[in-house]
């Protein structure tokens, strides 16, 4: 299958390079790095054995991209008023659009503008970085769950997990509806709290007030999940998270950087959209309600 990257960051160059250098056709559309990679190629320095994509095919207009059967797209949230434009050149009648990225929502809201495609959700666990310009930093993880949102040719759904697999990223088909929210089990707690608390994952695990919080969070968030009928998901997974989070490098995730950076934070997908859906079943998240609000005076007051 041909491959199109739409968003080619931390995390769309590691999947994306993940599966060049496995050998697959992959198209990546580039910005600020377009010339730079051009010239010296993709790096991606990775936990589980690093390597170089020497020539790899870019551009800086997706114009002049070929159509393509699987587009990635890994752009943030903030930023998916451009696929109106970005898409028409990549699809065909049988193209499906794999949405890795965070939060609730964004498949049905891309799908009212384009009715007849091919939609999935990409739940990337992974902590990466991009250091400089064509480098990725792969920390650690990466594996990816894949939750088919109006996909109708169960082929191509089939093919990507085994080309994900094939590259060394461990992938699974998981429904819908739990990929999403099992992912806003964790970053719901951890995405503003590291805002919030300037703190990194470690450091709010490692005192005993705020790992209380982020446990309660998290149980809002399984609350929330049950009450809209998703199923697969309980109190166990909380302790699962946590669990896990305390094995990971010491770890600031996507929307702390974006704060750092003075970028717009993805508060809409990852608190607002998730927040409103459970209020549709009269349930409520008051922790992460106050945190979602707290995130909306600091994404004004650093803007």
């Amino acid at each position: 299958m041909k491959y199109a990257i739409i968003g080619t960051g931390a995390v769309g160059s590691y999947y994306g390079g993940k599966l060049a250098h496995s050998g697959c056709d992959v198209h990546f559309l580039l910005h600020s790095d377009y010339e730079y990679v051009k010239q010296h190629g993709l790096q991606v320095d990775s936990c589980d054995g690093s390597f170089h994509l020497e020539h790899p095919q870019v551009y800086n207009n997706t114009a002049d991209m070929p159509k393509a059967d699987v587009v990635i797209v890994a752009l943030k949230t903030t930023r998916n008023h451009l696929l109106a434009t970005l898409l028409p050149p990549l699809l065909h009648k049988d193209t499906l659009v794999l949405l890795i990225q965070n939060g609730i929502g964004p498949e049905p809201e891309l799908q009212k503008q384009f009715p007849d495609l091919y939609l999935a959700a990409g739940l990337a666990f992974i902590c990466s970085s991009k250091t400089e310009p064509g480098r990725v930093n792969h920390q650690c993880y990466g594996s990816i769950n894949i939750g088919n949102y109006s996909c109708k040719d169960t082929r191509i759904m089939d093919q990507l997990i085994a080309d994900f697999n094939q590259a060394g990223v461990k992938a699974l088909e998981v429904e819908y509806r739990e990929a999403r929210w099992k992912k806003a089990v964790w970053n719901m707690p951890f995405n503003g709290m590291t805002v919030v608390m300037n703190a990194q994952t470690n450091q709010l695990l490692a005192n005993p007030a705020t790992r209380e919080l982020i446990h309660r969070q998290m149980m809002e968030v399984i609350g929330a999940a049950q009450a809209l009928g998703v199923q697969n998901i309980d109190a166990s997974f909380a302790d699962k998270m946590i669990d896990m989070t305390l094995t990971m490098t010491p770890y600031s995730p996507s929307m702390k950087l974006d704060y750092d950076f003075h970028r717009p934070m993805e508060i809409a997908y990852l608190y607002s959209h998730a927040i409103a859906e459970a209020h549709t079943v009269g349930y409520s998240m008051p922790c992460l309600e106050m945190l979602e609000a707290q995130l909306k005076f600091l994404d004004v007051s650093n803007s």
